[in-house]
């Protein structure tokens, strides 16, 4: 009987750490390939503004303003909830074009993402 329980778990560890490798290098393969480009939210802008990238480029947005903001496309292809102080939002842009976005609680903050 101890020879089973023991089989089994040093058989269950193996697994785990077999996933975790396997996780661990997939997940680091990918952040180090392309890394996100971030966008600040402070004072009420958006910076940098504009931003280009290459197509299949993700943008980091971070609300490092003292209240909440989010960002809304004009074309409504991407929206964020409304982020507090240091959270973020992310969106990966898979099409080339120019799109333009705005925080819909102060519409007079915008910004443009050119994708090439």
């Amino acid at each position: 009987m101890k020879r089973t329980v023991l089989t089994l778990g040093v058989a269950t560890l193996a697994i785990l750490i077999i996933m975790m490798a396997g996780r661990s290098t997939t997940f680091g393969s990918t952040m180090e390939d392309k890394p996100a480009t971030q966008v600040k939210i402070d004072n009420f802008v958006f910076s940098p503004n504009p931003v280009t990238v290459p197509v299949g480029s993700t943008i980091r947005w971070t609300n490092q303003d003292d209240i909440p903001h989010n960002v809304v496309s004009d074309d409504k292809s991407f929206k964020s909830k409304a982020l507090d102080t240091d959270e973020t939002f992310t969106y990966t842009f898979t099409k080339p074009g120019t799109y333009t976005y705005f925080c819909s609680i102060h519409p007079k903050m915008t910004g443009k993402i050119v994708v090439q």
